[in-house]
């Protein structure tokens, strides 16, 4: 690879690196291209971008962005690399699956937003709620007080008609 070429890969990686919420690092050695090909689907399917980068090329990107300095030391042996905007959670659910049916596929840490996380907390990290739980909790937090007083409308408006249909029943008799 000739220097040019090595200068539009730092490129590439920086601009994935800029245009990322989540940055997870995983270490890919012993994987059999099958299994590669399918953890990419899966990366895909939730908007992650998966790219294995020579280590030395993250580390000058790195240089240049700051900000990631604890990914250097985890820039050891063979690293791939997925990038997220959007679904910050869905490396780590994709990641942790693999990992807990084969025990390959181990995440070296991450970065989500400024945030560092190493990889011991995989576990942690994949029970956290998408964006999108996150939203439909929020919202169906706002109807449920809507939905109660809907409900106590609703009751005091069969009391009254109860209450009417008492009196009628009374003056009729």
């Amino acid at each position: 690879m000739d220097k040019s070429e090595k200068n539009e890969m730092i490129s590439q990686i920086k601009e994935l690196i800029n245009n990322s919420s989540a940055i997870y690092v995983v270490d890919y050695s012993s994987i059999n291209v099958e299994d590669i090909n399918n953890l990419r689907k899966e990366f895909r399917k939730e908007g992650v971008t998966y790219k294995v980068f020579k280590n030395t090329l993250v580390e000058k990107a790195l240089i240049e962005i700051k900000g990631y300095e604890k990914l250097n030391d985890i820039l050891i042996g063979m690293s791939g690399f997925a990038f997220v905007k959007d679904n910050i959670t869905a490396p780590a659910k994709i990641i942790k699956k693999y990992f807990d049916t084969t025990s390959k596929f181990v995440l070296k840490g991450c970065y989500i937003e400024d945030q560092f996380f190493d990889g011991k907390q995989l576990d942690a990290l994949s029970t956290l709620p998408t964006k999108a739980e996150i939203i439909a909790g929020i919202i169906g937090s706002l109807n449920s007080p809507a939905s109660g007083i809907v409900g106590a409308i609703g009751a005091v408006m069969r009391d009254i008609v109860g209450v009417l249909d008492a009196i009628e029943k009374k003056k009729a008799a």
